[in-house]
């Protein structure tokens, strides 16, 4: 027996290995766990020596009887297992110490010759990591990847890349200031006050005149500055006829039904019954234009409903936009309205038929086929129902009450508009910017509103992931062309009759170029 031991001992000293130990060893597959300490034969390390006296023609390295307590390998794969062992006080470390840790006591100790370790073991000892145990690191995630992500995506469930601090501080900056709203507002309360005074004391066909709010700044969705207000001023009509002068269902020919002696309308009826919309917005201009007030009035716009009015002078002026309706109450809305209004789910069938009761206003505004325009036609108006519906909008009646819970329906609609009022300011009227107005927008936020009815989904707290959503969605309106009209589903806002491509396409890029970049068009100053 001494002999044999002295007989290892020369082997190893002379570096003398057998040649099948030298032989490489297949890697053991990361799911077989190493022998119990002591309990069967331990697997023997890549390249090691084979001990005097071991069988020549051993089938494989593993069925060979344990070497002497090669206790750092054992170690290092229980801490593959176990993870890293303590490391002992006042041992010095030595190369790759922190994986390996110290070495034990009766430990044998590496010498002149000694076959290499087992690859993995030396790669522990560099600090690599084999592949099979941990995967490859992850790149960084791209800012605001999903930018042009479908409508269907849900809201809570998207990560905010716009950043919701930032957002904050642009809604800041957006609120208009208590001092100068006040101010503003009394200005144009008198002024209207005075218009409405003055015309029906002429005793003209405008006698019945009254006055509705309508717009951004009644809607309480008004951005940056209170210098723009729109006023409509309605006349009631009697029973009416319409005829629909194109496919959108939007524009009409209206007439009396029955003409009543002493009816206001009877000035602008035409020879053919139809009731002159350019005539009777003509002659309320006339009328404005005689009134001894302190303003501007704008020359007339092509195509415009509206008559400007300006008080002041730049930079403190005020824009004022009268807008003549005719008002049609105890009639049915047209059949071209019949699929719109779908906010059953959003706001509720009691409400929807609450609407549905409320008068119908047309405005004089002319329709175009091509490049035709069509002269005397009335536009459908829904503004007082707008107005409510951005006032009272959550599908719970304490949305965003004092004691309820705050949603970000409204603030995202400002973002938006805001968004398109820096575009322009960044690039005037090229590109066909102008085409582009914030009654698209109002449209994007209720269509947003109905394919997300919850207040969760619109949470205060997720204004970053709500905002990203809304604006997928306008970009799926551009990039499809089709912005439908909320009350009536066949007037397509978007469509190549009204925008073309290019205008589309350079809207398009824009939006996407500032949701990858964060927004820099927000610090841009008005």
């Amino acid at each position: 027996m001494g002999d044999q031991c002295a007989g290892a001992r020369r082997a190893r000293g002379a570096g003398k290995v057998p040649s099948q130990s030298s032989a490489p060893q297949p890697p053991r597959s990361q799911s077989a766990k190493p022998p119990a300490r002591g309990g069967g034969r331990a697997r023997a390390g890549r390249g090691a020596a084979r001990l005097p006296g071991e069988h020549a023609n051993a089938t494989s390295p593993r069925d060979a009887p344990a070497p002497i307590a090669p206790q750092r390998a054992t170690a290092a794969r229980s801490r593959t297992e176990e993870g890293p062992a303590p490391r002992k006080t006042g041992s010095a470390p030595g190369p790759g110490a922190s994986d390996a840790g110290p070495a034990r006591k009766g430990a044998a100790p590496a010498r002149k010759g000694a076959a290499p370790a087992r690859k993995d073991a030396v790669r522990r000892e560099k600090g690599a990591v084999p592949k099979t145990h941990e995967p490859a690191p992850r790149a960084p995630p791209a800012v605001a990847p999903c930018c042009c992500a479908g409508p269907e995506s849900g809201i809570a469930g998207r990560s905010g890349g716009v950043g919701g601090r930032r957002l904050r501080d642009v809604l800041k900056t957006l609120s208009l200031g208590r001092q100068d709203t006040s101010e503003a507002a009394e200005r144009v309360n008198q002024l209207r006050d005075t218009l409405v005074s003055a015309i029906r004391a002429r005793g003209s066909s405008f006698s019945a005149i009254d006055i509705l709010g309508t717009g951004s700044y009644y809607e309480h969705v008004k951005i940056s500055a209170p210098n723009e207000f729109d006023i409509m001023f309605t006349m009631p009509a009697p029973r009416v006829e319409l005829e629909q002068c194109d496919d959108s269902g939007a524009f009409y020919y209206m007439s009396l039904k029955r003409n009543p002696q002493g009816s206001d309308l009877d000035t602008f009826l035409q020879e053919d019954g139809t009731i002159a919309a350019c005539k009777m917005l003509f002659a309320l201009r006339n009328i404005i234009k005689k009134i001894d007030i302190q303003v501007t009035v704008d020359k007339k716009k092509a195509g415009s409903p509206a008559i400007t009015l300006r008080i002041g002078n730049p930079p403190m002026e005020i824009s004022v936009d009268i807008i003549l309706a005719l008002e049609v109450r105890s009639q049915s809305w047209p059949a071209s309205t019949q699929d719109g209004l779908k906010i059953e789910k959003w706001l509720g069938r009691k409400v929807k038929q609450e609407y549905k009761w409320k008068p119908i206003y047309l405005v004089p505004k002319h329709a175009k086929d091509g490049r035709v325009i069509k002269e005397d036609t009335w536009r459908l108006s829904f503004s007082h129902i707008e107005k409510d519906m951005i006032k009272n909008h959550g599908n719970t009646k304490t949305c965003c009450e004092s004691n309820g819970v705050k949603c970000c329906r409204k603030n995202c609609l400002k973002l938006l508009k805001h968004l398109l009022d820096q575009l322009k300011t960044k690039h005037g009227n090229r590109r066909g910017l102008d085409k582009f107005c914030s009654y698209h927008a109002k449209t994007a936020f209720f269509q947003a509103c109905v394919r997300w009815p919850d207040d969760k989904q619109w949470l205060f707290t997720d204004l970053e992931s709500c905002f990203q959503n809304f604006l997928d969605y306008f970009l799926d309106c551009l990039n499809n062309a089709y912005l439908p009209h909320f009350f009536i589903p066949t007037h397509n806002l978007f469509s190549r009759q009204l925008i073309d491509k290019a205008s589309s396409d350079f809207l398009s890029k824009e939006i996407k170029y500032e949701i990858n970049n964060r927004f820099p068009i927000f610090e841009l100053q008005n």
